[in-house]
């Protein structure tokens, strides 16, 4: 079972007036200023390390390839996996959060098998909580590099690899902060398609705006949280018996113009909170938001399966759980979520055809 580590909705939403990031990282930002952010690549070989390229500080780069010396002295970099910790360097902010991965490279017959082979690729920016979170996205985007790495003269550095090292924060952290900055208030819709998998298409637009969307669908989802927890495999599964129509947005009017739009109250609560660290220019904050809202949602599943197995046994229970699904305010999304990971049992699917029953009173009732 997933547990939230929030007591309630209310301590979720109110991330920003409860985490550190309002100590570690807003100090320096602002709608006009971005967070300073280096990069630093390494030839290795044996057991050497040669600077190649970077964008720190004359004074700084020594103390980063000592740093660096050290971790792979000690096995702690691993191929292909990075690795996140925080330095202290001559710069600016003298303590910031780096990542540090491993690109290894065939090696020749006559290197030794404890000698390493490729190059590090470091990133500096932020803090080591910040960066913690975006560790797959860093992770597939040094990724993206392994075939600009030909040849240790690196011949390409002017053209392609420095320009690709440069963007690593603009393409790895800020694209949740651009989305936000995009759609602004309909972010709801948003995060209502990707609990509901609904798909997106992004229209009259350009590739890196239609991206940005499609990675943060993908990271509002509750895809790969976990592998082996049945609850977050049922989520990210589950599919809706009516044929859904595809959410469009249309970015030639400005702002963008959203079609076939679906939210909730669930999701209309996490508005501000995105709009409030978007206005702070926070892309570490946004994250830890949107990790919440992933974390409350995983909850109230839960709570929903308890519910409708006590109720199996209890008319109480099946009292509790509509007043719950009237509370929580995403009951769409949990029952049908709920009907996909309890279609092969009929006492349960009763009791959801029940429970979307009382759903669909409730919405229909006129307000009062």
């Amino acid at each position: 079972m997933f547990t939230s580590q929030t007591s309630s909705f209310q301590d979720s939403i109110d991330v920003d007036e409860r985490d550190d990031f309002d100590s570690e990282e807003i100090a320096g930002y602002s709608q006009k200023t971005q967070l300073s952010c280096y990069y630093t690549i390494y030839l290795y070989q044996g057991t050497s390390l040669t600077l190649v390229d970077s964008s720190l500080p004359l004074e700084a780069e020594p103390e980063l390839r000592c740093y660096i010396s050290r971790r792979l002295s000690k096995g702690a970099l691993l191929g292909g996996m990075g690795n996140i910790a925080t330095v202290e360097l001559s710069v600016p902010e003298q303590a910031v959060g780096c990542y540090c991965c491993l690109l290894e490279q065939e090696k020749s017959p006559e290197q030794p098998d404890g000698d390493g082979n490729g190059y590090v690729i470091c990133f500096m920016g932020g803090s080591e909580k910040g960066l913690n979170l975006f560790r797959l996205e860093l992770d597939k985007y040094v990724q993206g590099l392994q075939n600009s790495l030909h040849t240790p003269e690196l011949q390409n550095l002017e053209t392609e690899v420095r320009p690709y090292l440069s963007r690593w924060y603009e393409e790895s952290v800020m694209h949740i902060y651009r989305v936000i900055q995009l759609v602004q208030g309909s972010i709801s819709f948003l995060l209502h398609a990707a609990l509901s998998h609904t798909h997106i298409e992004v229209i009259n637009s350009d590739a890196r705006t239609k991206a940005d969307v499609a990675r943060f669908i993908k990271a509002a989802s509750l895809q790969g949280l976990s592998q082996q927890d049945t609850t977050t495999a049922s989520l990210c599964k589950a599919i809706s018996e009516d044929i859904r129509t595809d959410v469009i947005i249309d970015c030639s009017t400005s702002p963008p113009t959203l079609s076939n739009t679906v939210s909730n109250r669930f999701c209309d609560d996490w508005i501000q909170a995105f709009l409030n660290a978007a206005e702070r220019c926070n892309p570490f904050l946004l994250r830890q938001i949107l990790e919440n809202f992933k974390l409350k949602a995983i909850q109230d599943m839960n709570s929903l399966k308890r519910f409708i197995r006590q109720a199996e046994m209890s008319h109480y229970a099946l009292f509790r759980c509509c007043q719950f699904l009237q509370g929580c305010g995403n009951g769409d999304v949990l029952l049908k979520n709920a009907r996909a990971e309890h279609s092969d049992l009929p006492e349960a699917c009763s009791i959801i055809t029940v429970l979307e029953e009382f759903l669909r009173e409730q919405t229909q009732a006129p307000q009062v």
